[in-house]
């Protein structure tokens, strides 16, 4: 009886066990606080924006811009008419780099995949229920599966975040690895929409996640809520995908989109992935910049003159 009753008393004070995903955000340190972030970055941009307003920098985000049109008045005759700009890029600026990736809704990947002529582009589509990410796993595999199968070449997904909120890590890993398993070698971009995440802990917690579940990118926001992108959510995650690639050596891609409105805008989150990342990270194929109207601006810069090809 009295073995009984000490082994009883030995269970309760045993600390639940973590599962594997609290094991492996265990192995980083994801207390940060807010007020911190946002010091290292004013610093940041204060002291090495300005190294980075170069002709070469300009150029290198032209290069890595995803060309996106996601409203809901696109029609195949829209798209059609954004990748023949893209198509015609190339003849009218053979001396720059033409956009990563056209980045569209599933519906048109097959109109994008038979008329894009450029080598080198992307066709990225928005997929499991973009932009909420609310519906059944089954309907995010097939419409994630149907965008492949018309030509998709990477797909972006958005992160369950009421998952995340709610704490339910395993239904969260479980169904962005459900969806690397259909993009196989195809890359995949998770989405955080980190303006619902609101704390630094959260970002770097939903970063950790979304690439230990097999995410190639991490996104910052839809670009449909406010707020989307900013630097202060950009630092806390890149510096998330160096403490990965530190752990595990595995390289992540980076994406900001949502709310990249100006060419410094963009030379920020540049400066973000140069000095929290290093150069190995300022290549199209690590950095991507998701939005519509900034490439006629740094079009315009880089050219000398308004510019309004796209």
């Amino acid at each position: 009886m009295t073995d009984k009753h000490n082994n009883s008393a030995h269970s309760h004070d045993e600390a639940p066990r973590m599962s594997r995903y609290e094991e492996a955000l265990a192995k980083y340190d994801t207390k940060i606080a807010d007020d911190d972030v946002r010091a290292a970055v004013r610093k940041l941009i204060a002291e090495k924006v300005h190294e980075n307003d170069t002709p070469e920098a300009k150029r290198f985000l032209m290069g890595s811009i995803e060309l996106t049109s996601l409203k809901t008045t696109d029609s195949d005759e829209s798209i059609l008419a954004l990748t023949e700009r893209v198509n015609q890029f190339e003849d009218s600026y053979p001396d720059l780099p033409h956009v990563a990736t056209i980045c569209v809704y599933p519906c048109f990947a097959k109109t994008v995949s038979q008329s894009l002529e450029v080598e080198g582009v992307e066709i990225a589509c928005v997929s499991g229920s973009f932009p909420s990410s609310q519906t059944f796993p089954e309907v995010k595999v097939a419409e994630t599966a149907l965008a492949l199968g018309d030509g998709a070449t990477e797909i972006d997904i958005v992160m369950p975040v009421g998952k995340f909120l709610s704490g339910d890590y395993e239904g969260l890993c479980d169904e962005i690895s459900e969806l690397k398993d259909v993009c196989g070698e195809r890359k995949m971009k998770v989405i955080l929409e980190t303006g619902c995440l609101k704390t630094a802990e959260n970002i770097k917690k939903a970063s950790l996640l979304a690439m230990y579940a097999g995410a190639d990118y991490i996104k910052t926001s839809t670009g449909k809520l406010e707020p989307a992108a900013t630097p202060e959510a950009a630092y806390v995650m890149c510096q998330a995908i160096r403490e990965y690639y530190n752990e595990t050596g595995i390289q992540v891609g980076f994406k900001p989109a949502g709310g990249l409105n100006s060419v410094t805008d963009a030379l920020t989150y540049y400066t973000i992935v140069k000095e929290v990342l290093g150069e190995t990270w300022l290549t199209n194929q690590w950095l991507r910049l998701g939005t519509s109207r900034l490439a006629n601006m740094l079009l315009s810069e880089i050219v000398g003159e308004e510019t309004k090809f796209f």
